[in-house]
């Protein structure tokens, strides 16, 4: 049982569903704040696959979060090369932060459709109404220092990671990210996104990357089909790249024995 108690989800509000699970995962929500949660799916913004969400030294302008559809932090270089930071993912936030004004430090980019909703009702529990949403206030905390966990594991897999072990650390990662939100089952997720982008995030050719692909199917690790990755060894690919749960609220275990990599957040 995690350390956190998940709220009761309500069948009210089927995309706001998903940020009340990401936030019930992280901490416990009164009925208050779970109201709270499911009102900002009433909010939406559609944005197709390629807009900008967030340019990089913008104002941000008023917080979002992502209720359906993947999206990315990115540096592009002036040539036009891109390196992905991070994926955001459905129940994440965007652009939520306690700075007045902030600048982006990096540019948001929609992958696929998206469905945002307005996110300033949820800054405003969490940072500047004080002892009146605690459950709020420490969920967002926690989804602030799993975000920071993500970009170390991000500069890992960089910086130290082969390209076998690189594509395997991320797979796990977006597994166990997916499912603290339902949208992954204890093996399969849906992976809607292309080579070049996989290569934008690892650090790879297109080439490289497709070779990786058929590199990890060949070792029966993983199959490919419809969109979705199964991963079919998850301990063993674990073991092949030090895939570790970050978990939130104690020191971040490391060790793969320690962590389940299929457990969910919550």
């Amino acid at each position: 049982m995690s350390q956190y108690e998940t709220h009761s989800i309500s069948p009210r509000s089927h995309f706001s569903d998903v940020v009340l699970r990401r936030l019930s995962g992280l901490a416990t929500l009164s009925e208050r704040e779970a109201a709270l949660v499911l009102a900002m799916g009433s909010q939406r913004q559609v944005h197709n696959s390629g807009a900008e969400l967030f340019g990089e030294g913008h104002l941000r302008g008023r917080p979002k979060v992502l209720l359906s559809g993947w999206a990315c932090r990115c540096r592009v270089l002036p040539d036009g090369r891109r390196q992905i930071l991070t994926f955001t993912l459905p129940g994440d936030a965007i652009g939520l932060c306690r700075r007045p004004s902030p600048a982006a430090l990096s540019t948001a980019v929609a992958l696929t459709k998206v469905v945002t909703a307005d996110a300033t009702t949820l800054a405003e529990a969490a940072f500047e109404h004080d002892g009146q949403y605690e459950g709020l206030a420490s969920a967002v905390s926690a989804a602030g220092a799993l975000d920071d966990a993500n970009l170390l594991d991000q500069i890992v897999r960089l910086g130290r990671h082969t390209a076998h072990e690189r594509m395997a650390h991320l797979f796990l990662e977006l597994r166990w990210r997916l499912a603290a939100v339902g949208l992954a089952s204890e093996s399969r997720f849906p992976l809607p996104l292309t080579q070049e982008v996989l290569a934008d995030a690892l650090g790879l050719s297109i080439v490289h990357v497709n070779r990786t692909m058929q590199q990890l199917r060949r070792d029966g690790l993983i199959e490919t089909r419809s969109g979705y990755v199964e991963i079919l060894q998850p301990q063993t690919m674990a073991a092949i790249c030090d895939f570790s749960p970050p978990q939130v609220g104690r020191p971040l275990e490391r060790d793969p024995r320690a962590a389940d990599p299929l457990r969910p957040i919550a």
